[in-house]
Formats: structure tokens, sequence, C-alpha cells
């Protein structure tokens, strides 16, 4: 099921960085950061009351000439509308209504979207009587806050919860409704960069011609959607327009694309991240990454235009070690070496998704987990804290999307980080979980 986007809208220095990293690190968010790669992101999720939401910060554009400036702007807005669930439109106190804010206040009154205004920098009362001029704007949700130190912000949060339909919110403990209907095929999202030949690959796999294509109505224009059928094998493949790094476009392309990527993801089952051999494993594919892992989808990792590669005898095994030093803690992950352009490993690539596929449907049966795991954690029992024995008495799967696994304990709140670590180690030894993110959960016994 799609998630549910919001977009920050604004002209440049009026904090809209500010208060998307204030959405992301407030709630335990997301993607962990990699050092380095915070300028290059500007998508995350974050969650409030139990609700999870995508944010996705617009950038203010900046250009030399005034009205290009303006008409970037314009279009970021614009797609902004078309393209979130809800817009937040961010003005700045100590500025007043600029003519940029009227002008972009007038696009957004055309949209039927829910739109919030966040007077930012509000930080005293006398800035408080100042901000009473945006309700000028005619907007209905009117907020007063300061991004910098938080305050204002939970209000803000409640309200565009509010807006979030229950069955959509990507909650890490989404109920399965087991309904089965003709989309009922797994869903496989082609990700990545916006060279690493991704169109490519879904030409390479549907053949130039599409004869074998029937194109699934209904599908929104920013994902392609291609029903496979061929060889024994069906399943839905998601393309999307790939994921750029800010600073190489400078215009709303690199918007747009972040925007459908991560709805592909949302769609998806499987998420095939596409990486270019010949550049490596970059931060912004580590981003993309940990957002899938994050959303815990199912992972495959292709690393194409691998004919390009000088290659020796463990030319591919050093390059693979590389990789999982880069996505761990997680690296129980597969990572196949392909050329999109010569069709080389394509199909093999297919074949891992629908494992991948399978693993993260996999159920086990409630005596066998307690059978396999509590002879482990007798073995290696968790540490002592505070004085008290911690002691796991029994473990079940829950019954979510996500492969996910409480374990009950005397003192569940006692358990290390390290602990967690190994027994999600030992899930992945003894159960097949290849390529899918496995949550560990600790509870009162």
């Amino acid at each position: 099921m799609a998630g549910f986007t919001v977009a920050i809208v604004g002209r440049p220095n009026v904090g809209k960085s500010t208060l998307f990293n204030r959405l992301l690190e407030q709630r335990k968010a997301i993607v962990e950061d990699t050092p380095g790669v915070t300028r290059d992101r500007q998508y995350g999720v974050a969650e409030w009351n139990g609700k999870n939401f995508n944010v996705i910060d617009t950038g203010g554009f900046v250009s030399r000439s005034e009205d290009v400036f303006e008409r970037e702007i314009r279009k970021q807005v614009q797609i902004a509308v078309d393209e979130a669930n809800l817009i937040i439109f961010v003005v700045d106190v100590t500025t007043g209504i600029t003519d940029q804010d009227s002008d972009m206040a007038d696009i957004l009154r055309r949209t039927t979207k829910p739109v919030l205004v966040i007077v930012n920098k509000v930080d005293n009362s006398e800035r408080a009587l100042e901000a009473t001029e945006f309700y000028s704007l005619g907007f209905e949700h009117t907020f007063f806050l300061s991004s910098i130190s938080g305050s204002g912000t939970g209000e803000m949060l409640d309200e565009l919860t509010h807006h979030i339909p229950k069955e959509i919110s990507t909650s890490e403990e989404l109920e399965d409704d087991g309904i089965t209907n003709e989309n009922t095929f797994p869903k496989f999202a082609i990700i990545g960069q916006p060279n690493a030949g991704k169109s490519t690959l879904l030409n390479a796999l549907v053949g130039e011609d599409r004869t074998i294509v029937s194109d699934i109505p209904g599908t929104t224009r920013d994902t392609i959607h291609t029903h496979y059928k061929q060889f024994g094998k069906e399943f839905v493949l998601i393309d999307t327009a790939g994921l750029r790094k800010k600073k190489n476009v400078h215009e709303d392309l690199e918007f747009y694309s972040v925007i459908r990527a991560i709805r592909a993801m949302d769609e998806a089952d499987v998420c095939f991240i596409v990486i270019d051999a010949v550049n490596g494993i970059t931060a912004q594919d580590i981003n993309i990454f940990s957002l899938a892992a994050r959303k815990g989808k199912g992972i495959v990792l292709l690393v194409n235009k691998w004919d390009l590669m000088e290659k020796e005898t463990n030319t591919a095994r050093d390059y693979e070690r590389i990789i999982k030093q880069k996505t761990a803690p997680f690296t129980d992950l597969p990572v196949l070496f392909i050329s999109a352009k010569d069709k080389k490993r394509i199909f093999q690539a297919m074949e891992k998704g629908l494992e991948v596929y399978e693993n993260r449907q996999r159920k086990i049966a409630t005596h066998q987990l307690n059978e396999v795991l509590l002879p482990e954690i007798e073995r290696y029992p968790p540490p002592m804290s505070r004085g008290h024995n911690v002691k796991i008495k029994f473990i079940n799967q829950l019954p979510v999307v996500v492969p996910s696994f409480a374990f009950f304990a005397n003192y569940p709140d006692a358990i290390k980080d390290s602990y967690k670590n190994f027994l999600e180690n030992k899930v992945r030894e003894h159960f097949n979980y290849s390529g899918v993110p496995v949550r560990i959960f600790f509870r009162k016994k």
C-alpha cells in the first residue's frame, strides 16, 4: 500500500530544512545518517502518534536570475500539489508576507489537498503578535512555531496525522489483512540513481517489443507498472524515474524522481536497488538502501554495468565485501553482478527477487521458534542488568507484514542493543530471511 507523503514548500531561507530535520530527528526517525550525506538527503520517514509518513523537502531553488528563480519555485510547488498528499507551506515571521509567499498561496489555494501554513521563527510573544498577519493568506490551518527550538511542532503534527487514513499509515506493526485480489503478485520496484541503468534493465526483462506486457490500468503517471508473465514466473515491475543528488540537478526533475521512488518503494514488496558498478556504492545509494530497510522492504542489490569493469580473480568478492561494510549491520542480503545491456544474469536477479519475496512472507511456528532459539539463549543469556538476572521465556512471531519477533522477558527494558543484534543473527542463522529486514521486540512476560 502506498504511503502518505508530505511535501514541505516555501521560498529559500524560511527554515524548511530545519523543520524537515526536526520532523525526522525528534521522533526516533529514520534513515540512519551516514556521515557526510546530510546535505544530499531530502527525504525520510517520520512518525507521530503511531502513524508513519514520508517527508520530502523541496529545497528553495536558488538562481542568479530573479525570473528563472521564481519560475522554478513555482514548478516545485506545483509538483508538490500534484504529487503529495499534504503540503506544509513554510513562511517566515521576520520578513512578513512577501510577493513570493503570496504567489505560492495562490497556487496552494486552488488545491483540494490539505495545506498547513507554518509561520516559522516565532520564538517570543512579540513575534507571535506579528505572526497573526499570516491569517490573511486565508488558510484554515495556520501554526506558529520555532523549528530550531521545536516549540509548537506538537500541535502541527497532531493536525498532520489527523489527515492520514488509518489503512495508509505504513506503521511498523501493520496488520496483514490477508485480503487477496488480482494484485497479489509480488511487486518489485526498480530503484536507483538516474544513470544506473534502471530503464535498460526493465526493457531487457520485458523485451523491447513489449508483446508480453499488459499494463495494469489505473496506475499513476509517476510510476510505470508492468505485469511480467514468462518462464512460469509472474510479478509486477514498478519502474521509477530514479533518485538524484541535490547538487547535480538544478531543476524540478530531482524532486519528481524522489517522490516517485519513495512512492514505488511504498508499493513494493521487494526493492531492486541498482548500483552503477563504475561509480561504486555512493552515499545516495546508502540513503536509498536505508530508507527501504526502514520501510521493511525486501532488498536485492544489483551491481549493473559489470561488463565495463576490469576483472581479476576476486574482483566480485572484494566488491561485495565493500558493499556489505557500507550496508552494515544489515548484511544478510543478495548482491548480484549484472549487465542489463548484455542481459547478463538479469533473470537470475528476478529469481533472487522472488526468493526474497518468499523469505519476507515466511511464518515460523511458535513451537519451532522456541525449540530452536531458547537453547541458543541458554548458551548465551542476556547480560545481567542492575543486579537483575534477565530471562527470556518465550518467543513468537507477530502477525505483521515485516518479519517481526516478540521475545518475552522478565526485564524487557534491560536488554541492550548488542544482545538484540545477537538474537537477530540467530533468527537469520536458523531461518532464511536473506534480503529481508527482521524486527526484534521485547515484551514483558
